[in-house]
């Protein structure tokens, strides 16, 4: 009844705890996109918590798409307009600190499960969880939706970093 859409939709939960599969094991059941998007993505992360925008402008497309959930627009499109999206949320943080969470890898869809600790520099603090869902195609993230809570943000946040992203970055 379900067939290939079925098949399709099945994920691979990317973790490993004592006890359990060996890692090998666990790379011997994903198949080889799943392992090089589940890579590309750790890349992207790793990346990311450097806050090295050059490198983080390398995993998207012209055509790619970046959108907070949460946030009142459609986010941003390409490159060039991501990077300046994250610069001006992450740019003023004193400090930024992606934390490891749960990946699952599908096809051409990743998962993760995550939080992010934002530390400003007049002193206020959060750890912000997400849910962030990226597909990939040949190598480039097309699409990364960022689903978290704007008040667990906003509750926190100083008064002049919310005038500072309000003015936005186009």
């Amino acid at each position: 009844m379900f067939g290939d859409a079925h098949r399709d939709a099945r994920a691979i939960v990317v973790e490993v705890r004592p006890g359990t599969a060996s890692e090998s094991e666990r790379d011997d059941k994903m198949s080889t996109v799943e392992q090089a998007n589940r890579a590309l993505i750790d890349r992207f992360w790793s990346d990311l918590g450097r806050r090295d925008f050059d490198a983080v402008a390398g995993y998207f497309g012209e055509e790619s798409h970046y959108t907070d959930v949460p946030a009142p627009e459609e986010g941003a499109f390409g490159p060039a307009a991501i990077v300046a999206r994250l610069r001006l949320g992450l740019e003023p943080l004193e400090r930024y600190e992606p934390l490891d969470g749960r990946m699952v890898a599908g096809g051409d869809t990743v998962m993760l499960e995550h939080s992010e600790a934002w530390y400003w520099p007049s002193g206020e603090h959060v750890v912000l969880p997400f849910v962030s869902v990226f597909e990939i195609r040949d190598g480039v993230i097309m699409r990364w939706w960022d689903y978290w809570d704007m008040a667990t943000l906003m509750n926190v946040a100083p008064q002049w970093w919310v005038e500072h992203i309000m003015v936005g970055y186009q």
